[in-house]
């Protein structure tokens, strides 16, 4: 998968919005304005996402291109190295996860918005 693959099926998400509040290279995917992923721009092969933190372990224990996020809680964030051995369909799974994963610590208002909108 490419980085333009990866933004576009995050985009595709309902309440999914983009921006880069870090730099000019960290694109940020959020869903109501709660960070679930981050593309790299700059070197255009990775990707970070926010993971459950057993699964996150198990993710890095079987594939050599997962590891824990730079500059996040390595706890909760994976990267995800897009040259390696991590297939599309794995990816967009991932992409998925981390998305439910933001949406399940959503407040009882954040949730009522969120199911209000199209």
């Amino acid at each position: 998968m490419d980085i333009e693959t990866a933004r576009e099926y995050c985009l595709a998400k309902k309440a999914v919005t983009e921006c880069l509040p870090f730099d000019e290279y960290s694109l940020v995917m959020k869903v109501m304005n709660k960070m679930f992923v981050l593309i790299d721009l700059e070197g255009s092969n990775k990707i970070c996402m926010k993971c459950d933190p057993e699964y996150a372990i198990e993710l890095r224990e079987h594939y050599s291109s997962i590891e824990g996020a730079y500059h996040f809680n390595k706890k909760y964030w994976n990267q995800i190295f897009l040259d390696g051995d991590v297939d599309d369909k794995l990816i967009k799974s991932l992409i998925d996860h981390a998305y439910e994963e933001v949406l399940k610590k959503f407040t009882k208002k954040m949730r009522a918005e969120y199911d209000a909108l199209p």
